[in-house]
């Protein structure tokens, strides 16, 4: 079991699974998003995620002409968990109040468009792009 909130605590939610990979993005649009090197997620099923409260406070942003949404506090701006993939959750592993304690990076995606000061210092597996299982 896992909690998580955004920075004001307005929204909080619950994950029903024992985390352990971390997922990070380094494409030019998560780098926009967050304003740093990428995006650190976890991914979820979705059925494994409950809010606890706030959903009426999560506010989303769709890029035009891609198929990608970002969700984040309309309070705080903090990103949120939100589900570009049907089935699945992105929670931002940042948001992780408790029982992250396992979490370690085990894939870094698009790496081929990370910043040129972006550096990666882990032993997480790196791929040119999107990761694909199998």
């Amino acid at each position: 079991m896992a909690k998580g909130q955004c920075n004001c605590g307005g929204i909080e939610f619950e994950i029903d699974q024992n985390l352990s990979e971390v997922y990070v993005c380094h494409c030019s649009i998560c780098r926009r998003s967050t304003g740093s090197n990428g995006i650190a997620v976890v991914v979820v099923p979705t059925e494994r995620l409950r809010w606890i409260r706030g959903q009426d406070l999560i506010s989303s942003w769709i890029k035009p002409g891609a198929d990608w949404q970002t969700w984040f506090c309309r309070i705080c701006g903090s990103p949120v968990p939100g589900d570009n993939n049907p089935g699945t959750v992105f929670v931002p592993a940042g948001s992780i109040t408790e029982g992250g304690e396992k979490l370690r990076v085990a894939h870094h995606i698009w790496v081929d468009s990370r910043a040129v000061w972006d550096q990666i210092g882990d032993a997480g597996k790196q791929h040119p792009e999107a990761f694909r299982k199998g």
